[in-house]
């Protein structure tokens, strides 16, 4: 493991371990409508749109990379009685995926896995369905996660993923601001629909959801600010301060038009 991802896994080890607190699940529930620790920014309406778009069904194998504590992953599992597969390199949060499985009765149809999503541990072929939510924003090596998702999709396995990325023709300057403010490794070497289409995937939908997520992160604040007693009980008071700071500076951002978020929905072509 090289040292950047060394780092990043540290990073969301200790964000998973935050996202378990009561407070954090309680801002959960008010931003995204759900309670798993998540640290992705989908919503039960986007998992819910997942599913149709997935078609999930009993007797599908679904994917779900970069799955950290199992949102929205085991959620599609549970609604559709489909089976799930959660990826990811922090264990802790892995363990709560768990922990969660055994309490919503999917034991017997979740399997969590620690890997790195650029090389997955799968035969080639091995999956109908696969989705992450927010991952490649956070991950070095972008292409090596879609060509590894590839290899491991069935031929006409569909794929569902969110992310946000600097908006396209930025100024130099601009796209500085854009990478400073967004989450690490936003910075992409090209757009998602050529990187796709060179890691064998064909893009069917590609849809807007920048705004949806600017009123997500003004929800976020307001209710960090709201809880703000109970969330420097779990973080320090300087810890939340930076992490304030850092979230007003991603909607300066992403209210400038610098970055944006976007859902993919991607077909596995015929040659992978």
């Amino acid at each position: 493991m090289n040292s950047e991802l060394n780092e990043l896994t540290c990073r969301f080890a200790k964000d998973a371990e935050f996202s378990r607190s009561a407070a954090m699940l309680d801002l959960e529930r008010s931003v995204c409508g759900c309670d798993y620790g998540g640290t992705s920014w989908t919503t039960r309406c986007e998992a819910e749109r997942i599913i149709e778009l997935l078609e999930l069904r009993p007797g599908v194998m679904l994917l779900d990379v970069g799955a950290g504590s199992g949102w929205p992953g085991l959620y599609l599992a549970h609604r559709t009685g489909c089976d799930v597969v959660l990826v990811d390199l922090p264990l802790a949060a892995l363990r709560t995926a768990l922990e969660r499985a055994m309490a919503d009765g999917m034991i017997e149809r979740c399997e969590v896995v620690v890997a790195d999503g650029a090389a997955l541990p799968f035969k080639d072929a091995s999956f109908d369905a696969l989705s992450h939510s927010d991952v490649l924003c956070c991950t070095p090596d972008k292409p090596a996660v879609l060509r590894g998702c590839r290899r491991v999709a069935r031929p006409g396995a569909r794929m569902v993923f969110t992310v946000i990325a600097p908006a396209p023709s930025l100024s130099e300057s601009d796209l500085r601001i854009a990478i400073a403010s967004g989450p690490p490794c936003v910075d992409i070497p090209d757009d998602y629909a050529a990187l796709l289409d060179q890691s064998g995937w064909c893009v069917r939908e590609r849809v807007d959801l920048t705004a949806d997520f600017l009123q997500s992160m003004r929800n976020h604040v307001e209710g960090m600010q709201s809880r703000a007693r109970a969330l420097t009980e779990v973080f320090g008071s300087d810890e939340l301060d930076e992490r304030m700071k850092r979230r007003q500076a991603t909607i300066a951002a992403v209210g400038a038009g610098l970055l944006r978020r976007e859902l993919f929905v991607c077909e596995a072509t015929t040659a992978a």
